[in-house]
């Protein structure tokens, strides 16, 4: 889909526009450290997967072997474990399915953003991405603001017609966990978990390239 931020997974989403979930989980301590927790499950999509790698090119564009995207994907993992304030970087990957999970503890958001900006410009072969330079999340007094990020907006107003209809079928889940209650939020299409610990936000990925608003939350924790 390219609903994402701008991480790991910009091969094989753009490689692959397809029926997708997308599962990102942020789970936020006190203090502003936390966990990100991210995955593609492009399984239902498996066997188109497989039609496309089999192909030298598709609509003028070479396609990405099995081995070069396995390639890509254990550089850019190799790049994520040397940033500066990112810590416990676990990537597992199930290329019979192209389940993708990817797992990091980070010290602050800032510290977090910074790290997917420095990977998106070194893939970008060294080129500044003026899209990524606001902050799509943060936290302070008791408050969270999250936004979808602007090189997203950017990313999926390229998908063409027949791809946006691909991802009609998928869904995007966006949670975010606090260790503290949580008193309100923004999103009128937000769920409290029943600890009032946790919200969720549900869009589907194609009305996502239409309105990627859907996901914008400020969350309020309880004082």
């Amino acid at each position: 889909m390219k609903i994402l931020v701008y991480s790991i997974f910009t091969v094989l989403l753009f490689a692959f526009s397809a029926c997708i979930e997308i599962i990102d989980d942020i789970t936020i301590n006190e203090d502003g450290s936390g966990t990100f927790k991210y995955t593609v499950n492009l399984s239902s999509s498996k066997v188109k997967i497989n039609s496309i790698l089999a192909l030298d090119s598709l609509d003028g564009k070479k396609v990405p072997s099995l081995k070069q995207i396995q390639e890509k994907l254990t550089k850019i993992i190799s790049e994520l474990k040397k940033k500066d304030g990112i810590t416990n970087v676990h990537f597992t990957s199930d290329y019979s399915n192209f389940i993708f999970k990817l797992n990091c503890d980070f010290n602050s958001l800032d510290e977090l953003q910074i790290a997917i900006k420095d990977l998106a410009v070194k893939e970008n072969n060294g080129k500044e991405i003026p899209e990524l330079n606001h902050s799509w999340i943060s936290y302070q007094n008791d408050s969270l603001v999250r936004s979808v990020p602007q090189i997203t907006v950017a990313k999926t107003s390229k998908i063409n017609q027949r791809d946006s209809d691909l991802l009609k079928e998928g869904h995007y889940t966006s949670i975010t966990r606090f260790s503290k209650e949580v008193d309100s939020f923004s999103n009128g299409s937000a769920k409290l978990s029943k600890n009032k610990k946790a919200v969720m936000v549900r869009a589907n990925p194609y009305l996502l390239t239409k309105k990627p608003q859907l996901l914008d939350n400020v969350i309020y924790l309880a004082k």
